[in-house]
């Protein structure tokens, strides 16, 4: 089996532009990567010159009193675009630059040397842009109207630079806030599913392993790997992990299951590819927790031998998974106890935490079976 290492190297390098899932924790995860965003990528380098093409043209606008007539006007528009332009564009790259030097840094020295970079770039393009002016004729050379000038455009640069650091850092701390609480809304339903799997599998594992190791030592030494490998898996927390990962838990599981149940336990997998199935993940626990609980409500309902067919399918960037489990044959009356127990709301909340809202689980019961559907999207990122 590959190691998850090796899946999360790969769909890094091969596309570092596309998400494995397309969802708000992946979103969140790059937001919070640190309190700026990336300026260039906030809008495209087109948009930004539209941008300040309308800010030039309205600040112009507003100066129009200075003009005497349309050609001072357009002169006026196009040096202050050109300016504009000239100031934020650099500046921006240059940020965006530097932004591996700056995530070792504290905020404020970060916000400082924002502010110097914007401020300094904005200093020397209007004194760039008033020497061309002086020098075409345009503009009369007064000493004090040159430096007033410069001072006042770079002031309103500063201005609008703290303001602009000031909402990213208070939308930083939002999304921090919003991060810590869904990390620990995850904690508590991973908590839940746990202690759900806990209780009863353990005390009725340790029962079948009392009675194999005196009789069958070298089974009970096989079913104790299992069950290491299962709660070990189960502790780890809420994570996201690759699909061949949580296949080998739902192996360890029915491994388990089907030395309790004396070997009346036929299961038949039907998977993707292997090369596929190396570009899939999904949440931890969440197939062998549904699995798990299909399985417990037949197992209190029968002696017979238990058929469970899994169906695993990856078409149009979405995940199916059908799980059908074969009833005794005398269930009729009680088909709605089991609808009851058939709730898989955590699994399903903690796919969407991870997927989006679209994920779901949905399980209905028949006269012959159980049958549940998990669905999720995911991004094949070999497209």
């Amino acid at each position: 089996m590959k190691s998850w290492r090796s899946y999360q190297f790969k769909t890094s390098q091969e596309n570092k532009n596309s998400s494995i899932a397309n969802d708000e924790v992946a979103l969140l995860a790059e937001r919070l990567e640190f309190f700026m965003p990336k300026l260039m990528e906030m809008m495209k380098p087109w948009q930004w010159l539209l941008a300040i093409f309308f800010w030039s043209l309205f600040v112009a606008i507003v100066d129009r009193h200075s003009v005497v007539n349309e050609t001072q006007f357009i002169i006026k528009f196009m040096a202050r675009f050109i300016q504009t332009s000239l100031a934020l564009i650099p500046s921006f790259y240059l940020i965006d630059y530097l932004r591996p030097v700056f995530k070792g840094l504290r905020v404020t020295t970060v916000s400082m040397y924002v502010l110097l970079i914007l401020t300094t770039a904005t200093a020397v393009t209007v004194a760039l842009a008033l020497l061309i002016m002086i020098n075409a004729g345009w503009f009369n050379y007064n000493l004090a109207d040159f430096i007033s000038i410069i001072v006042f455009n770079t002031v309103i640069a500063a201005g609008f630079t703290i303001a602009a650091l000031l909402f990213f850092l208070r939308r930083y701390r939002e999304l921090n806030a919003l991060k810590h609480s869904f990390e620990q809304k995850l904690r508590a339903q991973n908590d839940v599913l746990k202690a759900r799997l806990a209780p009863h599998f353990f005390f009725n594992t340790i029962n079948t392993l009392m009675s194999l190791i005196e009789s069958e030592p070298q089974r009970a030494a096989v079913l104790l790997q299992h069950v290491s490998a299962l709660f070990r898996a189960s502790f780890n927390g809420a994570r996201e992990i690759s699909f061949e990962e949580e296949i080998a838990l739902c192996e360890h599981y029915l491994a388990i299951e089907s030395i309790r149940l004396a070997d009346k336990l036929v299961v038949n997998w039907q998977l993707p590819k292997e090369d596929v199935m190396y570009d899939m993940v999904i949440t931890a626990l969440t197939l062998q927790s549904v699995i798990e609980k299909m399985l417990v409500n037949v197992i209190r309902m029968t002696t017979e031998t238990i058929y469970i067919d899994i169906k695993v399918t990856w078409l149009q960037h979405r995940v199916d998974i059908t799980i059908s489990v074969q009833l005794p044959k005398k269930t009729l009356l009680i088909n709605h106890d089991l609808r009851q127990h058939m709730d898989f709301m955590i699994q399903a909340q903690r796919l969407r935490a991870y997927f989006g809202q679209s994920a779901d689980i949905q399980s209905s019961i028949m006269n012959k079976q159980i049958l549940t559907n998990i669905s999720y999207p995911l991004q094949d990122v070999s497209l």
